[in-house]
């Protein structure tokens, strides 16, 4: 479907300016919102708002654990009862890695509702032989799997060539998609200098090794990139950790009712009018 499908607020037909953007339920053009502690209230007021524009609803690092489990049982029921994917963060599950106490983990997750889960080594190491057993065995529990590639420490190099063969596995052994790391700040990190400005020669790299520049959701919490990304990918580019007070921000960069990417409309425009009228 293309955006002019989409729900127009004002019910007027002035088209949005970047054609293209797919509609729930979607393969690309995902926005995986991290939630470091909205309440139900919250929640609520911003689904009712913006659930459309959401598709995985990420509770960060191992914050789900710090619920009251009535609390953490309602949240996931409200999230869920909207079509929107929830899993809690991959920290979480490395705790349980290092403890011996996945399966216990990947149960009791599916027991609470949790729809997908995330598969990442970003504090700890894991083998190659053991991440892969990890991503299939939480497929075998009907998951949707999110692996990770790469680690929070700045210190630690952003090996490309490791990281796609990782970026392939992960695939094959079959995660729905891998996340690139770039933690909330996005700076400093994977494809980002300390400005947190992309490097596009590791960004080119990542999709040339993937399968397929779908398989990516590439971790975008500033503006920036965010603008970056659509204007090199398009609307229907795959992003994340999207701060809850973003995502109408982001959604109106997918579909130019925002300047820096109405601009680049703008331009499209007149390039397709420039070819027409040769």
């Amino acid at each position: 479907m293309e955006t002019k499908d989409l729900q127009n607020g004002w019910e007027v037909d002035i088209n949005f300016p970047l054609q293209g953007r797919k509609l729930k339920p979607r393969d690309i053009g995902l926005t995986m919102m991290l939630d470091k502690g909205l309440g139900l209230r919250q929640t609520e007021d911003l689904l009712e708002l913006a659930a459309d524009y959401i598709d995985f609803h990420k509770l960060s690092f191992g914050t789900s654990a710090l619920y009251q489990p009535e609390i953490l049982q309602k949240k996931i029921e409200l999230v869920t009862s909207y079509g929107i994917d929830i899993y809690p963060g991959g920290t979480y599950l490395e705790i349980a890695v290092t403890q011996g106490k996945l399966e216990q983990y990947l149960t009791r997750a599916k027991e609470l509702g949790f729809t997908a889960v995330e598969v990442s080594d970003g504090t700890i190491e894991l083998t190659s032989n053991l991440r892969s057993a990890i991503i299939r065995q939480a497929a075998e529990y009907d998951f949707k799997v999110l692996s990770e590639v790469g680690k929070k420490d700045k210190n630690k190099k952003f090996r490309l060539s490791k990281i796609v063969k990782k970026l392939k596995q992960d695939i094959d052994d079959g995660a729905y998609k891998v996340i690139i790391e770039a933690r909330e700040s996005g700076k400093g990190i994977s494809i980002y200098d300390e400005e947190g400005d992309i490097d596009e020669f590791k960004m080119e790299q990542l999709l040339l090794g993937a399968y397929d520049q779908g398989d990516i959701i590439w971790e975008a919490p500033l503006k920036k990139q965010q603008v970056m990304f659509i204007n090199t990918l398009g609307p229907n580019v795959n992003l994340g950790n999207i701060s809850p007070d973003e995502i109408l921000a982001l959604e109106s960069l997918r579909v130019g009712v925002r300047g820096d990417t109405f601009k680049t409309a703008l331009l499209q425009e007149d390039k397709r009018i420039g070819v027409e009228s040769k």
